[in-house]
């Protein structure tokens, strides 16, 4: 167990250095929506490219940080059900859940984006839109945030294995929204009582 728990933590690293990285794909795609928007006022001139471009680096940004998203915990889940259960039995249906749901979608969804992909870079498609890009780049980006995902989701199996055989504590320890709100509002009260002491 300990060689798949060095493993979960290699794809951990990875997933954490991609997914703080892509987050710059943001601004620069900011910066080409708004240099878009004032050249268009300003000379009256515009290009589909720079639209598209816009939606490659923010799709870039969504799936090169959704690895990281689920090794942070922080998809979002409806506790009406989850939340009312025994960790115990949080675990259960989070590893039953990887196993079962989450990473056959993720397997599929990847299996299918490569040939997709190669089909596109091989026939070199472009975008139908006037001065659009080239399709493959979006497809590969989705390709690969995919299997990034596969690796995150094998990296949570084995550490909620490892939780459960009580081999490393719990990385992400359930708070319920009620006790988060009381665990705030502790924090705004010792802020404020501090505050008030100076």
């Amino acid at each position: 167990m300990q060689a798949l728990l060095a493993v979960s933590r290699g794809i951990d690293r990875v997933n954490a250095f991609v997914g703080k990285s892509v987050m710059w794909l943001i601004l620069l795609a900011v910066l080409v929506s708004s240099g878009n928007a004032i050249v268009r006022k300003l000379l009256n001139w515009s290009s589909n490219s720079l639209l598209e471009l816009q939606w490659y680096l923010f799709g870039a940004a969504f799936m090169g940080a959704a690895a990281y998203t689920l090794q942070q915990n922080e998809h979002i889940r409806i506790d009406i059900f989850y939340g009312t259960r025994t960790r115990r039995t949080q675990h259960w249906i989070d590893l039953l859940g990887h196993i079962f749901f989450t990473l056959p979608f993720v397997v599929l969804m990847t299996w299918m984006l490569i040939p997709y992909t190669m089909q596109a870079y091989r026939i070199g498609q472009i975008s139908t839109n006037a001065g659009g890009l080239l399709i493959w780049p979006a497809r590969a980006i989705l390709a690969a945030g995919f299997a990034l995902l596969i690796a995150q989701i094998i990296a949570e199996i084995i550490k909620k294995i490892a939780v459960m055989q009580g081999l490393i504590e719990d990385p992400h320890p359930f708070v319920s929204a009620h006790e988060a709100a009381e665990l705030e509002g502790e924090t705004l009260a010792k802020a404020v009582s501090g505050e008030e002491k100076r």
